[in-house]
C-alpha cells in the first residue's frame, strides 16, 4: 500500500487543513496530563509553516453531548501548542460558522488557526457531506495526520477527502509513519514474532486475533479477556468478566493456533478480589482456585514469569491491551512486570492502544519501546487487514 505523503506535494505558500488527533488526557483541574499526541503532530505543522503556508488545525476532544461544553473545549490545546511552537495560535470560537470561515480565509503565511472541537457539531460523526464541504472550503490542501481516528468514517476524516483531488490531499508525517510501521510489523516481522493481547473484552479484538494467529509465532493473552478463553477450557472463573456468547469463537481461535503450531499462552495464576474496587480484599490464586464469588483483576507473578520466558527469544513484540486493572495500584503489578519485560527485551517492540501507551508512560518504560502508536482502534483495524476510511482516499494506485 503506497500512500500519498505530504513531502510529495507542492504546498509552498498554500492554505493547509490538517486533521490532527488532540484528544489528550486531562487531569481533574483541566490541565493536559500527557501531550504526546500534540507533540506527535508538530513535525507536520512545522513542515507547513517552514514553507510559508497558513495552517488550519482541526481535532475532536472527548464526547460532548451538547453543542458546547466548556470542559471539552480545545482551548488548553491551543495554549500547549503556543508553548511548543512558540508562536500565536488563533483560536476559533466554533467550527464552521461564518466568523470562523472568514478568519480562515484571511489567514496569512505562517499563521495557525485551531478550530473548536469538531464534535460540538453532530454533523462530524454523521460524516455529513455539507459539513465536510465547509471544512474543505477553508483550504487548498488537506492533510490527515490523525492516525488515532482514521478508522472512523467521520466528516473531517472521510467525507472531506471528496473535495480535494489526488494532488491536494495526503498523509502527514505521523500518519504515514504509523501506517508503514504496522504494515511492516504485520507483513514482514523479524521472527520469532510474539503478540501480547490484553484489555477487558474479546469482542473488541476478535478480528485482530483471527488475523494475528496465522502471522505470529506466539500469542500471550491477559486482562479480562483471558477469562473467556479460560472458561472455554472448562475452568471455573468465579465472577470474573466473561463473554459467554464468544466462547465458541475463543475455542476456534485456540484450535486454529494449535493447527498452525502457534503457541498460545493464558494466565496460570491471577490476583482475585471480592469486588471491582481499589479497597477490596485481594489475594493471589491459581486459575484452578478462583473463589466462587471473586473476580480476577490482574495476572499473577507466575503468569508474569511465564510470559517473560515466552518473550525471551522474541525479535518482534506487538502489544495491545494491559494485563489487568492497571489504574488501581493493587491490580497493576502484572501489567508493570510485562511493561518492564518488553522494555528490556532486544526485540522490536510496538505498543498499540491508548491504555497500553498510558501504562508504559506510567511505568517509565516509554523511552525503551521501539514505537508507541497514537491509535488503539486504528491499529487494531490495521492488524485485522482493513484499509482505514481516513486512509483509503490517500492510497495511490499501483503502477
Amino acid at each position: 500500500m503506497k500512500l500519498q505523503e505530504i513531502r510529495n506535494l507542492d504546498i509552498d505558500g498554500k492554505k493547509i487543513f490538517i486533521r490532527c488527533d488532540f484528544n489528550v488526557p486531562m487531569d481533574e483541574y483541566n490541565n493536559i496530563s500527557d501531550d504526546r499526541r500534540i507533540r506527535s503532530a508538530l513535525n507536520t505543522i512545522r513542515y507547513c509553516i517552514d514553507r510559508d503556508c497558513s495552517v488550519i488545525l482541526a481535532s475532536h476532544f472527548g464526547r460532548p453531548k451538547e453543542a458546547f461544553e466548556e470542559k471539552y473545549s480545545l482551548k488548553p490545546v491551543a495554549k500547549r501548542l503556543h508553548t511548543l511552537l512558540k508562536q500565536e495560535i488563533k483560536m476559533a470560537k466554533n467550527v464552521v460558522q461564518d466568523d470562523t470561515l472568514e478568519t480562515a480565509k484571511n489567514l496569512q503565511a505562517g499563521e495557525i488557526l485551531l478550530l473548536e472541537n469538531l464534535r460540538y457539531n453532530p454533523a462530524e460523526k454523521a460524516n455529513d457531506e455539507e459539513f465536510a464541504q465547509k471544512l474543505a472550503s477553508m483550504a487548498d490542501v488537506y492533510i490527515n495526520d490523525a492516525f488515532g481516528v482514521s478508522h472512523r468514517a467521520h466528516a473531517s476524516v472521510e467525507a472531506i477527502t471528496k473535495y480535494f483531488d489526488e494532488g491536494s490531499k495526503a498523509a502527514g508525517f505521523l500518519l504515514a509513519k504509523e501506517i508503514k510501521f504496522f504494515h511492516h510489523i504485520v507483513h514482514e516481522p523479524k521472527r520469532p514474532f510474539v503478540s501480547i493481547v490484553g484489555g477487558s473484552k474479546v469482542s473488541g479484538k476478535l478480528e485482530a486475533l483471527y488475523n494475528l494467529v496465522p502471522k505470529v509465532d506466539k500469542i500471550l493473552i491477559g486482562g479480562g479477556m483471558a477469562f473467556t478463553f479460560l472458561k472455554a477450557l472448562g475452568h471455573e472463573i468465579g465472577n470474573s468478566l466473561v463473554e459467554e456468547d464468544l466462547i465458541p469463537e475463543a475455542i476456534k481461535i485456540m484450535e486454529e493456533a494449535e493447527e498452525l503450531g502457534v503457541k498460545f499462552y493464558l494466565p496460570v495464576d491471577i490476583v482475585a478480589a471480592e469486588a471491582f474496587d481499589a479497597e477490596a480484599i485481594a489475594k493471589h490464586v491459581t486459575i484452578q482456585e478462583i473463589p466462587k464469588n471473586w473476580m480476577g483483576l490482574d495476572i499473577g507473578p507466575a503468569t508474569a514469569q511465564l510470559f517473560r520466558l515466552a518473550l525471551s527469544d522474541a525479535n518482534t513484540i506487538l502489544w495491545n491491551g494491559p494485563m489487568g486493572v492497571y489504574e488501581m495500584e493493587k491490580f497493576a503489578k502484572g501489567s508493570t512486570r510485562i511493561a518492564n519485560t518488553v522494555a528490556q527485551s532486544f526485540a522490536t517492540t510496538v505498543v498499540g492502544g491508548g491504555d497500553t501507551a498510558d501504562l508504559v508512560r506510567v511505568t517509565g518504560d516509554e523511552d525503551d519501546m521501539t514505537f508507541i502508536s497514537t491509535g488503539g482502534g486504528a491499529s487494531l483495524e490495521l492488524i485485522e487487514g482493513k484499509i482505514l476510511p481516513g486512509v483509503k482516499a490517500l492510497v495511490l494506485e499501483e503502477d
